[in-house]
């Protein structure tokens, strides 16, 4: 995957402030197809603003967005997920009370047919589009867990963490994304359950063939485990790059995660 032809998403002096805070410093990076890819730095280094202004939450103040070869920057949300990206959030956004199958068909929206009459009158057309979209989260949700593929009906809030973050990723790809951004997904998960997130993700890659991912995770041995590429940020920089055991052992990671004497 060397070819620039590869070039997934291409972020070019990004640069977003707060006030006098400088989030985002200038920052280059560059993201290539069917990779995954570790987006790690101590906490306030800018992981989660990064995935902020790509995906159209805050605006960049400086810099440039190219997505799949079209300038995404300053794109709205909506832009944004039409163009192909999609994410997760930190602490999960699910829809407690409602069903496993109408949370992951919120992030279906765009290949839904809202229309009143087609809703009203189009009962027979209405029921095919809904059997298909029901056997398309089952077959989606089937590659994380059968058994809780079973359970499309249940209310999300039955489940425990793990099978919400399962319910959360699918949401994000039952789009059919082209890039996926999962921020720190193991949050409020014990280390086998990490573990297990981590064996579905690899799983999905293989059964979702060009589907690219970008992964804010703290814990290093999920980065070790399922990435082929690592960015180090600190102070919204980029310090370091490369594979797992580059990053791992370079002088300024050691540094800006455990300080200098």
């Amino acid at each position: 995957m060397n070819r620039s032809s590869d070039l997934l998403l291409d972020c070019q002096g990004l640069t977003r402030h707060f006030g006098g805070l400088v989030a985002l410093d200038g920052l280059d990076l560059q993201v290539r197809e069917g990779e995954i890819l570790g987006l790690i730095g101590p906490n306030g280094s800018g992981k989660t603003t990064m995935f902020n202004v790509v995906t159209g939450i805050y605006g960049a103040h400086g810099g440039r967005v190219e997505f799949d070869g079209n300038d995404l920057t300053n794109a709205t949300a909506q832009q944004v997920y039409r163009s192909g990206i999609v994410r997760t959030f930190q602490r999960s956004r699910m829809c407690l009370e409602l069903s496993v199958f109408d949370n992951i068909m919120v992030g279906n929206h765009r290949r839904l047919n809202h229309g009143l009459w087609f809703n009203l009158f189009k009962r027979g057309a209405f029921a095919d589009q809904y059997k298909k979209n029901y056997a398309e989260a089952h077959e989606l949700i089937e590659i994380f867990d059968p058994p809780l593929a079973e359970r499309l009906d249940f209310p999300v809030d039955t489940f425990p963490m793990i099978d919400r973050r399962r319910i959360e990723i699918c949401r994000a790809l039952i789009s059919h994304p082209k890039l996926l951004l999962l921020d720190e997904p193991s949050a409020g998960m014990t280390h086998d359950e990490t573990m297990q997130l981590m064996d579905d993700i690899l799983t999905v890659r293989k059964r979702l063939s060009g589907l690219t991912i970008i992964i804010i995770e703290h814990e290093m041995g999920v980065i070790e485990r399922i990435t082929d590429h690592c960015v180090v940020l600190n102070f919204g920089r980029k310090i370091c790059e490369g594979t797992f055991k580059k990053v791992s052992t370079d002088s300024n990671v050691q540094e800006a995660y455990l300080g200098v004497e």
